[in-house]
Order: structure tokens, then sequence, then C-alpha cells
């Protein structure tokens, strides 16, 4: 295994898929505006077009309610507004709720005053505690927005996003979904979820970073735009549509579908390392693992072992994993997504995220546990468990 690195940090951002790269490449050689009347410009509104197709694909939605944005972070702060439209008529949520361990964008409030934001609390899995959201929205009424992602970026818990739609639009909320993490590795499906809109990123998929979309789910609501001063995006969103990446993304978005019904090899996978992890040293705890969980994240601890020291060792050995989010610092910092879980402070601050997908091999993962198993042999944890 000499040589070549195994990347297990795919939920910081996937691969680029051959369909994905070789669509990128051949749009580059294009010229024209997508917003343009000529034929360059026809040529790359069509190409615009079929990834928008594509994409809705993916979530089972309208390609009509598909809007670019430059990623998910854009995509979670146009749908994390006040201001909204529902069946032509202005609706304001007065108030957003968030869970606890949602992604920085969306803890961050969109547009939202910092004192409308509120945040719901999760059981030890990770899981929205959808009691604490029943009651605050009896408490406050239905003029809310509802903000739930569908997997963990850190953990892989898959949250329970349809029960929460219920109870918002019941209550007579908004409801939005961060599928960033989801969709590609698990079916996602925006109608059997019930969200008004779902956030998906390319780089995710296997596409490249840069640009994602806001999927308008609900038929007749929409957010007020982020970005304006331009026609493009059906005026939802301002600005030249980046038709490279747009394509790149259409082509992910068609790539991936052919791999996500099936996620059995990549659990088989996930199975395998955690059974090898509970051997390595039984006080491994693995996060969230009474949770349904994505086939391809592995969140775990062992006391003892700092996340710091643990990747730059696992880095050397040629194995790239994560200590969680990848989109705050690029530095280890505590994390919320533990933090709120219950993680005792000084586990918490081990923990090391291995995500791995479709194209991953058995031979990367036992790159890792090789690394792995050398470095708790070194710092001598196991021993020090035992006695």
């Amino acid at each position: 295994m000499s040589g070549e690195r195994a990347f297990l940090d795919w939920n910081a951002g996937a691969p680029m898929g051959a369909a994905a790269r070789a669509a990128l490449v051949s749009a580059l050689d294009r010229v024209g505006n997508a917003s343009s009347v000529h034929a360059e410009g026809r040529a790359a509104r069509n190409l615009v077009e079929g990834a928008r197709r594509s994409v809705a694909a993916l979530v089972g939605a309208d390609p009509e309610r598909v809007l670019f944005t430059s990623g998910g972070t854009e995509a979670n702060a146009t749908a994390l507004t006040p201001d909204h439209k529902v069946g032509g008529k202005p609706f304001r949520a007065r108030r957003l709720f968030v869970s606890a361990v949602e992604h920085p964008s969306v803890l961050a409030g969109g547009r939202f005053a910092a004192e409308d934001v509120e945040t719901l609390p999760v059981d030890g899995a990770g899981r929205l505690d959808l009691a604490a959201l029943e009651r605050r929205l009896a408490a406050f009424g239905g003029d809310v927005l509802v903000s739930v992602m569908a997997a963990n970026n850190e953990t892989g818990v898959i949250e329970p996003v349809a029960e929460a739609a219920a109870l918002v639009k019941a209550a007579g909320g908004l409801f939005h979904v961060d599928a960033v993490q989801a969709v590609g590795k698990i079916p996602v499906s925006a109608a059997a979820i019930g969200a008004d809109y779902l956030t998906v990123s390319a780089h995710k998929i296997g596409g490249p970073q840069g640009v994602g979309a806001l999927v308008l789910a609900a038929p007749d609501t929409e957010p007020a735009a982020l970005l304006t001063g331009g026609g493009q995006e059906r005026r939802r969103r301002a600005g030249t549509e980046p038709v490279a990446l747009i394509g790149a993304f259409g082509a992910a978005a068609a790539e991936i579908a052919e791999h996500v019904a099936d996620g059995r090899a990549v659990r088989r996978l996930r199975d395998w390392l955690e059974g090898r992890l509970d051997l390595i040293c039984p006080a491994t705890v693995i996060f969230g693992r009474e949770a349904v969980r994505l086939p391809g994240t592995v969140s775990f601890a062992v006391e003892g072992v700092s996340a710091e020291t643990a990747m730059i060792a696992l880095d050397l050995a040629g194995v790239a994993v994560s200590s969680g989010s990848a989109c705050s610092s690029g530095k280890v910092l505590p994390s919320h997504v533990l933090a709120a879980m219950g993680v005792d402070p000084a586990l918490a601050k081990g923990a090391i995220r291995v995500s791995f997908g479709w194209s991953t091999t058995e031979g990367d993962l036992a790159r890792f546990v090789e690394a792995w198993t050398r470095l708790v042999e070194r710092l001598g944890v196991r021993a020090r468990h035992a006695a």
C-alpha cells in the first residue's frame, strides 16, 4: 500500500467523478453567456437547463424549481430569510428554529436577526427532539421557518426530517432541509420529506466546488432573493451562471444516481471498519452508533488520543481524514455537534471522522486501520484502558 494515499474525507468533498470532470473540461472550451440569444448563448443555456433537469431528477423535484447557487452555504442563506411568498402572497417568518447539530451556515441564521433564531435540542445520538419542536411550534404559532439537516456531516446520523416536516406543516410554518450530506449517499425525495426548500451541493456528490442548488420543493413557495439586480435563474438569483460548473454539477448528479440506490457495498465497508476499531481498542466510542446513519461515515474517539495528534500521524501515513466539519477554520476545534449530544469534552476532543463512498476500496480502509493500529500502540492507549 506504499506510494498511494487513501482519501477518507468524502464528507468534506467527494472526489470528482469521471463524468463531471469530462463535462467540466468540455464546457471550458465553450463560449457564450447563457443569457445571450445567439447560437453560442443558446448552447450554454441548453447545458444549464440539462444540468437543472439532472439535479431535479436526483431529488425528485420539478426542474423549474431548481435554483443554482455558488454552493450549499449560499443556498442555505437564500432559504433562511424571514421573507417568502406562499401562494403568491407575502409570508413573514417571525422566528427561525434550527437543530443544535446543524451546519454552521444554518446555525448562523441566514438573514434572520440573531435574537430571532432559536436552537432546538437533540438526543444522545444527535437526533432532533421532535417533542421539543412540537412544544415550540405550539407556543410560538405558525409564522415560523424551521431548518433541519437530512444527515449530519460529522456523525452521519440521519435526522427525522419527514416527521419534523409534518409537525411544521401542521402548524402552518415553512420547512427547510439542508440535504448536502444526504444527497448522493441515500435516496432523497423532496416530496417524500415534505420540505419547502432543500439544499444540495455539487462537490459532495462528485462535482466541482463552487456550485450548489436550492430546490424550491413546494410548488407555490419561494424565498426573497438573496442576490438581486439581474434576471438570471428566473429572477431568483442575479449573476451570470457559471456554465462549466453547472454543467459538471449536472453530470455528477446523473452519475451519482447510478450508485445511490444501493449503498450496501459502502455499508459493508463501514461495518467492517467499525469491527476493526473495536478490536484495536475496545474502549473506542463510535458516535451515533445506535442511530440510523449514512453508509459511509464513521465518527469515533478513544479517550487519550487527541484529534490533532491522530490526524497528523494519519496524514504522514498517507491517510486523509477529518476531525469533523471542514467548513470552519481549517483547525481542530471542539465539535458543537458532539457537545449537543452530551459527549464528554475530554472524549470529544479526540473525535475522528472517516468518510468514504462508492469508489472507496477495502485497501483504502485497510491502510487507515494499519496506521491507526500503529498510533494506538505507540501511544499505549489500549494498555491504559485495559489496566
